[in-house]
């Protein structure tokens, strides 16, 4: 795994673009020279700079950052797909959202980003039946980051939680690749039912701020779901739908909501 690790690293246009990044920021602020070291360019690859994050920001007197060290560089060691993810939401974050500038801002600065890189390793742990550590990183990132994802939620690559304020997922809640969601989003349940009871949000949806999708529903590829909308049925793809609860209201409005973030309710 390390060779796999350093052949990657040897061809990682991302990870050599955030260095090159890290180079100039020290030199455009050399009082935050240390953290960027620290952070960036003392590690060889994303995946270890990924790690050093996880640990330094989930870190408290109840679990030390050496334990969260080791657990973070076993996940990504073990499963390639977590450092894969992380480019894919690294590379949606610094294209659909304006205040980013360049691509080391999630890694250092966007709670959105770290808190869904969180997830990403407590749902390994969750997989790999380590379940009490997977509920001890999912509550150290709620109180950290004020995102509450569950582990057991199963969340695609190339996401992007815009301020990401107060993001609720629950656990039997799917998200497709290359969704965008806003603060206050809740993919939740409708009451204290077992089983599969949360919703299942296809690939490229744009989730508008405060929106709330409930119960075990589908939200079709590519739509829309405007802010403040409550959730309750169906939605099918390439549609906007809005209200509560929410009704369909047009079409999508273009091939991408998710990556055009275009949340202007148009004339159909």
């Amino acid at each position: 795994m390390m060779k796999h690790m350093a052949q990657v690293a040897a061809v990682d246009p991302v990870w050599t673009r955030i260095c090159d990044e890290a180079r100039a920021a020290v030199r455009d602020e050399p009082l935050l020279g240390a953290l960027i070291h620290a952070g960036l360019l003392h590690h060889p690859t994303l995946e270890r700079a990924l790690a050093y994050r996880f640990s330094m920001k989930l870190a408290s007197g109840e679990m030390s950052e050496q334990i969260l060290r080791e657990i973070a560089d076993e996940a990504y060691g073990s499963e390639p797909g977590l450092g894969q993810a992380a480019r894919a939401d690294l590379v949606a974050v610094h294209e659909r959202d304006p205040a980013c500038h360049r691509l080391l801002q999630p890694l250092l600065f966007f709670k959105g980003f770290q808190a869904l890189q969180a997830y990403r390793v407590a749902h390994w742990l969750f997989v790999q039946g380590r379940r009490d550590m997977a509920y001890f990183v999912q509550m150290r990132a709620s109180e950290l980051f004020g995102v509450d994802i569950h582990p057991g939620a199963r969340i695609g690559r190339g996401v992007m939680m815009d301020h990401a304020h107060s993001i609720v997922i629950g656990e039997t809640a799917v998200v497709g690749d290359n969704v965008s969601m806003l603060h206050s989003v809740t993919l939740g349940g409708t009451g204290k039912e077992d089983e599969d009871r949360h919703p299942k949000i296809g690939n490229g949806v744009l989730i508008g701020a405060g929106a709330k999708v409930l119960g075990n529903i589908k939200v079709g590829d590519n739509s829309r779901i405007a802010a403040g909308s409550v959730v309750l049925m169906d939605v099918p793809c390439c549609k906007t739908v809005a209200g509560v609860p929410a009704k369909i209201v047009g079409d999508a409005g273009c091939d991408r909501p998710a990556s055009e973030m275009d949340q202007i309710l148009h004339n159909s």
